[in-house]
């Protein structure tokens, strides 16, 4: 199985981190579902501006954990 790392940029053009098994699906979610993230809920659209791959969830999410300690300057410098 895959697992995702993903950056978001949100209508507002703060930045979600997030890690999922299905990217395409998430992002629907993150757009339009009434469950799932409330941050970014209140903050559609989302777009996908950054994502990478991981062979084991545990790495996804010691990665996602890194990121979001990260600030924003630094996310940005990740994404361009």
């Amino acid at each position: 199985m895959k697992y995702f790392v993903y950056i978001l940029e949100c209508a507002d053009k703060s930045l979600y981190v997030g890690c999922t098994n299905d990217l395409e699906k998430r992002i629907k979610q993150h757009n339009n579902s009434k469950s799932g993230a409330h941050y970014t809920k209140i903050r559609r659209p989302v777009k996908l501006k950054y994502s990478e791959q991981f062979r084991t969830l545990s790495r996804a999410r010691r990665r996602e954990a890194e990121i979001k300690r990260w600030d924003r300057k630094k996310k940005l410098e990740l994404i361009v």
